[in-house]
């Protein structure tokens, strides 16, 4: 069904376009999935045109996360004040225990919570697959479909498990001939190349400690016959760097070049411990780079180097990673503590809320090679949008909306779109019911923690 126009007005308009205009008291026009108006408005507008006041509130592109595991998201709160490594041997038995059921839940979940703090698109990086499991990457395809995000998930893998030397055990790694045909048909069943795409598929092996080098190989040399995106974790820690030391006689993003894990069709997760000479290698390459700054700081990873990444040009976007490590979720958190780990480590000018902002949109539509269709309010670009409400005591005062969204609390959204279609109207999700959502997550959550043991 076509619906009428929507005209947001008298809103301040961040375009985060190729200028990084910002409009005060200004007017966009959504028109089926695409913007048809920025600023000057037709005045033939039909007599349908459904209009939204903007008065005290701030116009943004929708958010972009760039990483996480939804999964996780029925196992908050676990493993709190362990290293990464320690993090992920507590909870790989637990995770052993996920099916279908429990995965299509947590994504509910999950999903729910990034479109209620302004996310529109969304990856996923989902690599456990027990082998009673079922359908997994269905079941999340199928939640996303239900809430309405635009939606990029992965089909990850891991095949080096405890006993050859790896992290996970042996109950959830396949072969690689196994996960080569699952990720070949994930492709072929769900993958959509077009502009207007809601789901598109990447190939994401876990990480170097989870997989072989024949299957971080296979999988590159697949993707790319197949013309879709690669994705794995990198250089999140230094434990990290010191098993690609002993196990490959390098650093990790030397390793991943060896098998052909660079290029414009690639990003990674975290990217912490890159030197400078890495850094300008993501460059050169066009390399992605998924900047997650309140995990890394759950975990007790080091200060990604931000500042030095823009400024050399490697595609950064946000993302909040797996709910296990980061109980939140709110991608406008990212961008708060994006700005203040930069800070941290670079001083009070590394980061601006500006450039903060940048990443969580045009920068997140860069990494995953969406930028010629969202990340930005401009004519002709997708209709994913975010009104953002600052008329509340927690922001009002603050003059410069930019910094109220991204040093302020997360505001609550006036209204949000995806493709056009409403998705949030006055604070609620239109999509699903979120108390029932809610109560599904808290009996998954309590089943899979009964069934661990």
């Amino acid at each position: 069904m076509n619906r009428p126009p929507t005209l947001i007005e008298n809103a301040y308009v961040v375009t985060v376009d190729g200028r990084r205009r910002e409009l005060e008291s200004a007017s966009v026009l959504i028109d089926g999935s695409r913007v048809a108006a920025v600023g000057d408005i037709p005045s033939d507008l039909p007599a349908d045109v459904t209009r939204i006041d903007g008065s005290g509130r701030v116009l943004t592109p929708g958010l972009i996360n760039t990483h996480h595991h939804l999964y996780q998201w029925i196992t908050r709160g676990l493993a709190a004040d362990h290293t990464l490594f320690q993090w992920l041997t507590t909870l790989y038995p637990i995770w052993a225990g996920i099916d279908e059921d429990a995965v299509r839940t947590a994504a509910s979940g999950g999903l729910a919570q990034l479109a209620l703090s302004g996310c529109t698109t969304t990856t996923d990086h989902h690599y456990v697959f027990p082998a009673e499991g079922g359908d997994l990457l269905g079941a999340e395809i199928d939640a996303a479909t239900a809430i309405g995000l635009r939606f990029h998930p992965t089909r990850g893998s891991m095949d080096l498990s405890e006993k050859d030397g790896g992290l996970p055990p042996d109950s959830v790694v396949q072969r690689i001939d196994d996960i080569l045909t699952a990720s070949s048909e994930a492709v072929a069943r769900w993958h959509d190349p077009s502009a207007e795409s809601m789901l598109r598929i990447a190939l994401a092996p876990c990480s170097p400690f989870s997989v072989t080098t024949d299957l971080l190989h296979e999988s590159a040399i697949l993707a790319r016959d197949l013309g879709v995106r690669m994705h794995t974790h990198l250089a999140e820690s230094l434990d990290e760097n010191t098993y690609c030391d002993e196990h490959f006689g390098c650093t990790p993003l030397q390793y991943m070049e060896s098998v052909g894990w660079v290029g414009d069709d690639v990003w990674f997760a975290h990217g912490i411990e890159f030197d400078d000479d890495e850094i300008a290698r993501l460059a050169a390459t066009s390399t992605g780079v998924a900047h997650c700054p309140t995990s890394n700081a759950r975990l007790g990873n080091r200060i990604c180097r931000t500042r030095d990444l823009v400024d050399a040009g490697v595609p950064v976007g946000l993302g909040v990673d797996g709910a296990a490590s980061n109980e939140s979720c709110r991608l406008l958190e990212e961008a708060h503590q994006a700005v203040l780990m930069a800070r941290a480590r670079g001083g009070p000018t590394a980061l601006t809320t500006r450039t903060a902002i940048e990443l969580a949109t045009i920068g997140g539509a860069r990494v995953l090679g969406r930028a010629t269709d969202t990340g930005s309010i401009e004519v002709g670009k997708l209709a994913d949008l975010v009104l953002w409400d600052l008329n509340s005591v927690a922001h009002s005062g603050i003059t410069d909306p930019v910094a109220a969204l991204v040093l302020g609390a997360v505001p609550p959204i006036a209204a949000s779109w995806v493709n056009g279609r409403p998705i949030i109207s006055d604070g609620e999700l239109l999509t699903v019911d979120t108390g029932q959502v809610a109560a599904d997550v808290a009996r998954e959550h309590r089943r899979l923690i009964a069934k661990a043991g």
